[in-house]
């Protein structure tokens, strides 16, 4: 398990707001933006299941309600809260906690493809009011690559 705390409450956030589409491409875009390239893959496979669950699960869909994403970098952490505003969401069978290293994506049962697959993705990975709120984070260290030798 890894502890992380929040970046200080004066750090800037940038803040992003859609109407309940499935089309995310330029929103994934605009969040993946400070991400290093080597992580962008897996991070945007995170950000697109949480975004995916929020418009479908969260608002059902209707394009009348609004996903709303705030975002920042501190200390080589990666912070994202995604806010729907559906009716809250209730993680079934403790998924609140990370899979088991034992645990198989097949193994997840009612917790779902989507939740499997943030625990996978972020080092934290929680919900707040009242599941209307998925609060994720990814520690993100710089990828070294030695220099060519001739």
């Amino acid at each position: 398990m890894v502890a992380l705390s929040p970046p200080p409450v004066n750090h800037q956030w940038g803040t992003l707001s859609f109407v309940s589409t499935l089309y995310l491409c330029p929103i994934l875009d605009q969040l993946l933006a400070r991400v290093p390239h080597r992580w962008r893959p897996e991070v945007r496979l995170g950000l697109q299941e949480a975004l995916v669950n929020a418009v479908k699960h969260g608002n059902q869909l209707d394009q009348h309600k609004v996903i709303s994403v705030r975002y920042t970098v501190a200390q080589g952490r990666h912070w994202w809260v995604i806010a729907d505003q559906g009716s809250g969401f209730e993680p079934p069978c403790g998924c609140d906690d990370p899979p088991s290293e034992a645990v198989s994506a097949a193994d997840v049962g009612d917790c779902g493809r989507g939740l499997y697959i943030l625990h996978q993705v972020f080092d934290e990975v929680r919900w707040a009011s009242g599941g209307r709120e998925l609060h994720l984070c990814k520690q993100v260290k710089k990828w070294f690559q030695f220099p060519r030798i001739r």
